[in-house]
């Protein structure tokens, strides 16, 4: 958690921008962004330096080159610890007319190539930034926020990025962080996994299955073999939002991997077709409105399910991507569960009775406020192509731990909040925040869950009652209303009360009229 003073200081950074011309959150979030990148560069640049004075040898790896830029500036000059100390007119020069042309050029000769995912996302890098007075505000703002922890660089990142969401129509991009961590540990990730998220946005998926990796796993990257695979094979993201694709990928960065493949991809387009089996985990919030023509999409999704409606082809994209064995926490509207189109019902039938359905874990309908209302559920599968299904979990969810109001207000203090608090729940606290109890339950889904009658928040759905319901997946469907019993007296007790009732009020009005006269 970071702390007040560095969110009052990033607060301030985001109003100097704001009072200084730049009121777009992407925008102001994109310059952020490579403001950042570039004082990471010359922390890479450092750490190297200090390494071979350590060894007493040559730089092994140089993030900034040797010699002099295509105008003859040398290429020292442009690291975040020598540019700081400049005039705000000369400093906004050299970023402006040398720092930013080295990140579009330069640098993807220096770190992995032309195909690397820095050089991917710099090549349209573009300062944007009004006023040198601004330039220089921003930057002596920016080196005063500690980085020097990838914990503190991940969550200084993710609150800029908690500042999307709050500043109006771009919340779209974001899912809340308490429900991509709940769907990350319903799926625990392990160290050989290859993770997918088809609409990536700002990375938030792939960012929470890595964290929760170094958690899980403390000695993953001190294993060479399995390292190589987190920094470089592990993770992949899909989006056709440059900006957003820039920002994941820096997002990435700040959390401590080191080439993730973030590309620019339409998911459901026919020309990127052919990732066939390429993953054991997806995890994705894709696009819910929509719909696309038949000519733009490509042709196997719709073999698999005939319909326009992206959401649904989302679905027949996860289980096109998984390996045999992979598995999905994706969240969908709850028109997928109980959509009456042939599509719907296909598509639930394929996951019931092709491959293994194992939970609906149904979400309250203010999760997104105050962006959109609709109401989602997370759908967890596992791709077999043989079946496998036998009973399906499902969980209402009452409670995520903030107001369910356009506010989103926290309605416990920050160590009892998300799926995996610091601080035990009480049970008065339980009805405040179900996401610790999800995952508890979720780990008896195949033991005490199944004895658990319907009438509770969880229970257990055995495939046939599924099958008979058409493969309706709304868990209305099947939850069971306790009926309070009630107690009725005799009739004639009731009137022999009311009689008693009317002759106490007669006797009354006779004493108060005795009084009066």
């Amino acid at each position: 958690m970071i702390t007040g003073d560095i969110k009052n200081q990033i607060d301030r950074i985001w109003d100097a921008f704001w009072s200084g011309g730049i009121s777009n959150p992407l925008e102001v979030i994109e310059q952020i962004t490579y403001l950042l990148f570039i004082r990471r560069l010359d922390d890479l640049h450092t750490l190297e330096e200090n390494k071979a004075a350590r060894l007493k040898k040559d730089l092994e790896r140089r993030v900034f080159p040797a010699g002099r830029d295509a105008k003859g500036r040398p290429y020292d000059d442009l690291r975040w610890s020598r540019f700081k100390h400049l005039a705000a007119g000369e400093m906004y020069a050299l970023v402006a007319e040398h720092v930013f042309p080295f990140l579009r050029t330069d640098l993807p000769r220096q770190l992995g190539g032309e195909d690397s995912t820095y050089a991917h996302h710099m090549k349209d890098a573009r300062f944007t930034i009004p006023t040198p007075a601004l330039l220089a505000k921003v930057v002596d703002m920016l080196d005063h926020v500690p980085m020097a922890e990838r914990d503190t660089k991940g969550d200084v990142y993710e609150y800029m990025l908690g500042k999307i969401a709050s500043a109006g129509q771009n919340g779209q991009f974001r899912t809340p962080r308490h429900i991509i961590r709940l769907m990350v540990e319903l799926t625990a990730p392990q160290p050989t996994d290859v993770i997918c998220d088809p609409a990536c946005g700002t990375a938030g998926f792939l960012v929470a299955a890595g964290e929760a990796l170094r958690e899980r796993h403390p000695k993953l990257l001190h294993d060479r073999r399995l390292s190589d695979h987190f920094h470089h094979r592990m993770f992949h993201g899909f989006d056709f939002d440059n900006t957003m694709l820039r920002i994941g990928s820096m997002n990435m960065l700040l959390h401590g991997v080191e080439s993730p493949s973030i590309r620019y991809r339409d998911s459901l387009a026919q020309e990127h077709a052919g990732e066939d089996e390429q993953y054991t985990l997806v995890l994705a919030n894709p696009p819910f409105a929509g719909s696309l023509d038949y000519e733009n999409t490509a042709k196997d999704l719709l073999q698999i399910v005939k319909t326009k409606k992206t959401e649904l082809l989302f679905l027949a994209l996860f289980l096109r991507l998984l390996r045999p064995g992979g598995r999905a926490a994706v969240i969908v509207p709850d028109g997928v569960l109980f959509g009456s189109s042939t599509a719907h019902k296909q598509l639930r039938r394929m996951l019931v009775e092709a491959q293994k359905l194992d939970a609906v874990v149904k979400l309250p309908g203010g999760v997104f406020k105050p962006y959109a209302g609709v109401s989602t559920a997370i759908l967890l599968f596992t791709k077999t192509n043989s079946g496998g299904t036998d009973h399906v979990w499902f969980y209402d969810v009452q409670a995520d731990g903030w107001s369910l109001d356009d506010k989103r207000t926290p309605l416990l203090p920050d160590d009892k909040l998300g799926a995996m608090p610091r601080t035990a729940l009480s049970p008065d606290e339980h009805a405040r925040n179900n996401l610790p109890d999800v995952l508890a339950r979720w780990a008896g889904r195949n033991g005490p869950e199944r004895e658990r009658p319907r009438t509770a928040q969880s229970f257990c759905v055995p495939k046939a009652d599924i099958a008979a319901q058409g493969y309706d997946l709304s868990l209305n469907r099947y939850k069971e209303v306790v009926h309070e019993a009630v107690e009725h007296r005799a009739p004639k007790e009731i009137l022999a009360e009311l009689a008693k009732l009317e002759e106490e009020i007669q006797r009354g009005m006779r004493e108060l009229e005795a009084l009066l006269g």
